[in-house]
């Protein structure tokens, strides 16, 4: 289930549509919704105003709740959710908790202002030119080479395409689409499941969410390995330049979102030493791999979106995951 602000419902429709629907993955998704009822933001108005009508074009599921009294219309939300395997939106109207008083602080029993934690934060630079040796598909297929039992989940489009062509396997689920989002799908996964989780994320990808390393971090789950494959393009699209390829470092960006154990590797080799490495060592880590732009020519996979998320729903049920 979802707990979020009608704000943030607009800027998630084409995750919902492209994971959530053409997946079938059920999601209740409780939504305050803004701009209609007593707003006093000017902002907030013209999304919230037109949402109901965004939502039916797009053929998302959704139901208003208009005061307190129809409260009992979540019931019905969360099981279509779960039935018809879709996302059912629930627009909530702030009416609905207006008379409220409960002060979180209070009901917890803290103190009025938090404690600020102490903080430490090192880094070990070295200023070293690494030229790149491979293509992606070079390394995707030498990280799946070392794979035994651990899930994997694959950033959307060629990178599916060319783990798929090298091993396929019920473990592997494929993003077809929500780009961005593979990291903080592999960290939930990572978060209830005991065996290592495998994410391979792309330059641009991690730099349309970077939050997914920052809440890697703070959750520092110890079963899951982010191996951020940096060509410095948006390979899936023409190869357009991405920041990583001038300006930004994907290592040194872990490393400012708490992630400790990472490495920088360009070769088949090192990449194969330092993610048996971090395997063993079963801590979260981060691999950051220096790749030539290019793609390989894959072919498509011949599953469907709902085909791949049920076999992979199986596998994870059979290892009681």
């Amino acid at each position: 289930m979802m707990l979020i602000q009608s704000t943030g419902l607009g800027n998630m429709i084409n995750a919902l549509e492209s994971l959530n629907v053409i997946c079938k993955i059920p999601l209740p998704v409780l939504t305050s919704w803004r701009g209609v009822y007593g707003e006093y933001i000017e902002a907030q108005v013209p999304l919230g105003v037109h949402l109901p009508a965004l939502l039916k074009g797009a053929e998302l599921e959704y139901t208003i709740i208009e005061d307190a009294e129809k409260i009992y219309l979540l019931e019905n939300v969360i099981k279509d959710a779960f039935e018809n395997l879709r996302p059912h939106i629930a627009l909530i109207s702030p009416k609905v908790w207006e008379a409220s008083g409960c002060c979180t602080w209070e009901v917890a029993s803290l103190p009025e202002k938090p404690k600020v934690m102490e903080r430490t934060c090192g880094f070990n630079l070295k200023m070293t030119n690494i030229k790149p040796l491979m293509l992606r598909n070079e390394a995707i297929c030498a990280v799946a080479s070392q794979l035994d039992d651990e899930i994997t989940v694959t950033n959307l489009g060629i990178p599916c395409k060319e783990l798929y062509a090298y091993k396929d396997r019920d473990l592997n689920f494929y993003m077809f689409g929500s780009m961005g989002l593979v990291s903080s799908i592999g960290l939930g996964i990572a978060l209830r499941a005991e065996r290592i989780v495998v994410v391979f994320d792309g330059d641009g990808s991690l730099l349309m969410n970077p939050n997914a390393l920052l809440e890697a971090a703070k959750e520092a789950t110890k079963n899951l390995i982010i191996i951020g494959l940096d060509n410095g393009s948006y390979g899936s699209t023409g190869s357009q330049e991405t920041c990583a390829m001038r300006y930004i470092d994907l290592e040194i960006f872990a490393k400012a979102c708490g992630i400790q154990n990472t490495a920088k590797v360009n070769s088949r080799e090192g990449l194969i030493e330092v993610f048996r490495r971090f395997r063993t060592m079963q801590e979260l880590s981060f691999i950051h791999v220096i790749l030539k732009p290019g793609n390989t020519k894959a072919p498509n996979i011949p599953l469907s979106p709902e085909d791949v998320t049920k076999r992979f729903k199986r596998a994870l049920e059979a290892e009681k995951l």
